[in-house]
């Protein structure tokens, strides 16, 4: 018999996360050396909490790797630092992984669910018979160091884009000076808003202004764009990150913001698009109105990439393969061998060169009218978008879904 391993899924949702546990639960089937499989609900602090189901069973891999969202549920917890050893959450998840026969934990998330893998491989380090801990990315921020990208940004990339042309298409229609601004998720890092912006990227006209938080915003600036664009054309566009910041550091719009930070410190965030609207109506007069995707643009089933969920899938159970070599304190990631046509590899790197880190736009992509830029986003984004998903219906025509959170708890 060999030991147990279990999976839990941490941070925001995406299209593609459930791809990755099916990869998971899938090879951690398959493998000689795990006996039994189970899910942690909510995240390690549904793991320290006993909400632990049995997955050893499941067989409906291809609805899991269809289902938006988390199929576990998720949290955002910090962990104390490891000096900390004898805080009670790490004894709680000493007990339950020896209650449940842990030999190998896999944890799905982005930079601050590395943030707990790197804790726990450390934690866990030198003790005999210690449990093997592996981080599978995941993130639509795509912000994630030392990997090419992160399963969930090619479907949330290929939302955005086929919104953000269906926008242009709906307010192409009336000859009235007016502006719409289009707010995009993204805290410090760009990847969104450049999927954003792919409809002028792949060959049109617009989006007119493409903002990203990468590069310090001038309204005054911003103003002297749209002045200019109205001049041309009756309907300004503008995809705008969240996450904007003057050359202060300080975010646009901050007096419109809630002040909240999460436990991980990060402010949260909204409200760029409607400080811009007021912007504009107020310094120019004209028709404006704001649209803030929000969680829309996260995990959108109906518009997921395939190649996003194969490869999340792939990542999954490359995760398990890792965990299965004693590969403990590393994560999975991806490495791109060619654009056209696409190729990657996987492999695994130090999981303390991710945690906490982020990845931003490179430099060479911030000047969005430098045609050599528009090539490398182009040729970098698009081959994440493509694929189509199967849906599975009910009788009613409506989508169904996969959910463990109504599971009887394993004991």
């Amino acid at each position: 018999m060999g030991k147990n391993l279990i999976v839990a899924q941490s941070g925001g949702p995406s299209a593609a996360i459930n791809a990755t546990l099916a990869g998971v639960i899938a090879a951690a089937q398959e493998a000689g050396a795990v006996d039994r499989v189970y899910g942690g609900l909510h995240g390690i602090e549904g793991i320290q909490a006993g909400k632990i189901v049995d997955l050893t069973g499941f067989a409906d891999f291809a609805r899991l790797r269809a289902t938006p969202a988390m199929a576990l549920g998720s949290c955002r917890c910090k962990l104390p630092p490891v000096t900390e050893r004898d805080a009670e959450i790490y004894r709680r998840l000493r007990e339950i992984f020896a209650h449940f026969d842990i030999g190998y934990f896999l944890y799905i998330g982005g930079n601050d669910s590395m943030d707990t893998v790197d804790k726990l491989s450390s934690l866990f380090a030198g003790e005999a018979d210690a449990p093997v801990v592996v981080g599978v990315p995941k993130t639509i921020d795509n912000d994630l160091p030392m990997t090419d990208h992160t399963p969930g940004y090619g479907s949330a990339a290929r939302y955005l884009a086929v919104t953000m042309d269906e926008i242009i298409q709906d307010t192409a229609i009336y000859n009235v000076p007016a502006v719409t601004i289009v707010e995009v998720m993204g805290r410090n890092a760009g990847w969104l808003t450049l999927a954003a912006g792919m409809p002028r990227f792949t060959g049109g006209t617009k989006p007119d202004i493409i903002a990203l938080p990468e590069v310090p915003f001038d309204e005054n600036e911003f103003l002297r764009q749209v002045r200019e664009k109205l001049r041309h054309t009756p309907n300004v566009v503008a995809a705008v990150s969240e996450g904007l910041r003057d050359g202060n550091g300080a975010y646009v719009g901050s007096s419109a913001k809630s002040g909240a930070v999460d436990v991980f410190g990060h402010t949260y965030l909204s409200g760029v698009g409607k400080y811009l609207e007021g912007l504009v109506k107020r310094e120019i007069g004209c028709k404006v109105r704001s649209i803030e995707l929000n969680l829309m643009q996260r995990c959108s089933a109906h518009l997921a990439a395939g190649v996003d969920l194969e490869e999340g899938f792939a990542l999954g159970r490359a995760g398990v393969e890792a965990a299965l070599r004693g590969e403990t304190g590393r994560m999975i990631a991806v490495e791109r061998i060619s654009d056209s046509p696409y190729a990657m590899r996987l492999r695994t790197v130090a999981v303390s060169e991710v945690a906490n880190q982020e990845q931003l736009v490179p430099e060479k992509w911030r000047d969005l009218d430098d045609p050599e830029a528009v090539r490398g986003i182009r040729n970098y984004i698009l081959p994440l978008m493509q694929g189509d998903v199967p849906q599975f219906r009910n009788e009613f025509g409506m989508n169904t879904y996969v959910s463990f959170l109504n599971w009887k708890y394993a004991e």
